[in-house]
C-alpha cells in the first residue's frame, strides 16, 4: 500500500505507537519528579544534610518545572520536535548521572533543577506531538494516555524506586533512570516523524501571539485550580490518615497506592470520554472533586470511607488534565508549544500554592482536616473558569458560522 493511501491516525480507531512511546517517556519523568520523597532519609544521611534540607530536592524540581517549562519550550522552538524530545532525554540522563556520582549537595540541587528543565521541555513538546499525531477530535484520548504515564509513575515507578533505593542505596534509582532515558532516545527518533520542510517555521512572536485567545488563560486557570485542590489535600494525606483516621504509618503507602491507581484510571478515562463530551467530563469531575473533598473532611475518621474517598480523589481530580491540555493546544492552533508548556507550569503552580496554603491550614485549629478544607474551597473555584470557557466557546462557534463563506463551518464542541 502506498503512503498516500495509508489511513491517517485520525481516520483509524487505534492510536499510533508513538503515543505509547511518549507515555513511556513521561513515565520516566514522573518517576524522577517524585522518587525523592521515598528515599529522603537515605539521601540526607549520605550527603550529611538534614531531612528537611534534603527535601529541597523536591522544591527545586518544582521551581524548575514552573519557570523552566515555558523557557525551554521557547529555547527548543526551532528544533525538530523529535530532536527536542531526544535532547531532553539526554540532558535528563546526564543530570541523573551527575546526581548519582555527586557528593556535593549544592551540585545535587543544581542537577535537580537542570533535570526539571529537561522534564518540562519533554512534557511540553510531547503534548504537542501527541495532539498533532491524532488530530483535534482524539487529542484528549491521546493526551490521557501520555499523561497516564505520569500517573503510572505514582503507582509503579515511585514505589519501585523507593524500594530499590532502600535496598541498594539511594543512588541506584538515579543510575537506572539515566540508563532508561538513554534507551528511550532510540524509539523517540524512530517514531516521531520528521517535520516537513514546507511547514511554517515556528517563531517566538507567533507563539506569544497564539496566547491572545482568552480561552487559553481560562484553561490555565482551570489547570492551576485542579492541581491546587487535589494536591492541597494529597500533600498532607499522611497526617490525616494517622491522626484522624487512626491508621498505622505502615498503612499510609497502601492508601497512596489507591490514590495512584485512581489517578491512572482517571487520566485515561477522562481522556477517552473527553474526546466526545469534554465539558460533560470537566463539569462532572469538578463537582465530584468538590464533593469528595467535602466528604473527606466530614468522614476522615472512618478508615473505609477515607480509603474510598482518597481513591475517588485521584480518579476525579486527575481526569480533567488531558482535556485541559488538549484545549490549550487546540486554542493556540498553529503555535501550540508555549500553550502546552504553560499548561504544565499552571499545574505546578497549583500544586505549589495548594500545598503551601494547605500547610498553613495544617497548623491552624482545623489540624489535619485543614488541608482538605482548603482543597474543597479551591475546588469550588473551578466552576468560574469552566463557565466562562463555555461562554467563550459558544461565542467563537457563532462567529465561525457568521464568518464562514461557504460550506460547513468548523464547529466548536461545547
Amino acid at each position: 500500500m502506498s503512503e498516500a493511501s495509508t489511513p491517517s491516525a485520525t481516520e483509524t480507531s487505534r492510536l499510533p505507537l508513538l503515543i505509547y512511546v511518549l507515555a513511556a517517556g513521561v513515565f520516566l519523568m514522573g518517576t524522577a519528579e517524585f522518587i525523592v520523597a521515598g528515599i529522603l532519609p537515605e539521601i540526607a544521611t549520605d550527603l550529611g544534610v538534614s531531612v528537611a534540607d534534603a527535601g529541597l530536592m523536591i522544591t527545586v524540581f518544582a521551581v524548575g518545572m514552573i519557570v523552566g517549562t515555558p523557557l525551554m519550550a521557547i529555547a527548543t522552538l526551532k528544533l525538530q520536535r523529535r530532536l527536542a524530545l531526544s535532547l531532553s532525554l539526554v540532558v535528563f540522563a546526564i543530570g541523573h548521572l551527575v546526581v548519582a556520582l555527586a557528593s556535593s549537595f549544592p551540585l545535587v540541587l543544581g542537577m535537580r533543577f537542570v533535570t526539571a528543565l529537561a522534564t518540562g521541555a519533554f512534557w511540553a513538546v510531547a503534548a504537542v506531538v501527541a495532539a498533532k499525531a491524532v488530530g483535534p477530535r482524539r487529542s484528549s484520548r491521546a493526551l490521557g494516555i501520555v499523561l497516564g504515564g505520569g500517573m503510572l509513575a505514582n503507582v509503579i515507578g515511585v514505589p519501585l524506586g523507593a524500594f530499590a533505593g532502600q535496598s541498594v542505596g539511594w543512588r541506584g534509582p538515579f543510575w537506572a533512570l539515566a540508563a532508561l532515558a538513554l534507551v528511550a532516545v532510540v524509539p523517540i527518533l524512530k517514531q516521531v516523524p520528521i517535520e516537513s520542510g514546507n511547514a511554517p517555521v515556528p517563531s517566538v512572536k507567533a507563539e506569544i501571539a497564539g496566547l491572545r485567545d482568552l480561552r487559553i488563560w481560562l484553561v490555565l486557570g482551570g489547570a492551576a485550580i485542579v492541581c491546587g485542590s487535589s494536591l492541597a489535600a494529597y500533600s498532607f494525606i499522611s497526617p490525616l490518615l494517622t491522626e484522624n483516621t487512626g491508621m498505622a504509618p505502615s498503612a499510609v503507602p497502601l492508601v497512596l497506592l489507591a490514590y495512584g491507581v485512581g489517578a491512572l484510571i482517571g487520566s485515561n478515562l477522562g481522556g477517552a470520554l473527553g474526546t466526545h463530551r469534554p465539558y460533560g467530563v470537566l463539569f462532572t469531575a469538578a463537582a465530584a472533586t468538590f464533593l469528595v473533598l467535602v466528604g473527606l473532611a466530614l468522614f476522615s475518621h472512618s478508615p473505609t470511607a477515607t480509603v474510598l474517598l482518597v481513591f475517588l480523589l485521584g480518579l476525579f481530580g486527575m481526569s480533567t488534565n488531558p482535556i485541559l491540555i488538549g484545549k490549550a493546544v487546540g486554542y493556540a492552533d498553529e503555535a501550540p508549544t508555549l500553550a502546552s508548556a504553560l499548561s504544565t507550569s499552571a499545574f505546578n503552580v497549583g500544586t505549589a500554592v495548594g500545598s503551601w496554603i494547605g500547610g498553613i491550614a495544617l497548623e491552624s485549629a482545623l489540624g489535619a482536616t485543614g488541608p482538605v478544607v482548603v482543597g474543597a474551597a479551591i475546588a469550588a473555584l473551578y466552576f468560574l473558569p469552566l463557565s466562562a470557557l463555555v461562554v467563550r466557546d459558544r461565542r467563537a462557534a457563532r462567529e465561525s458560522v457568521v464568518d464562514a463563506p461557504t460550506g460547513e463551518p468548523d464547529t466548536v464542541e461545547a
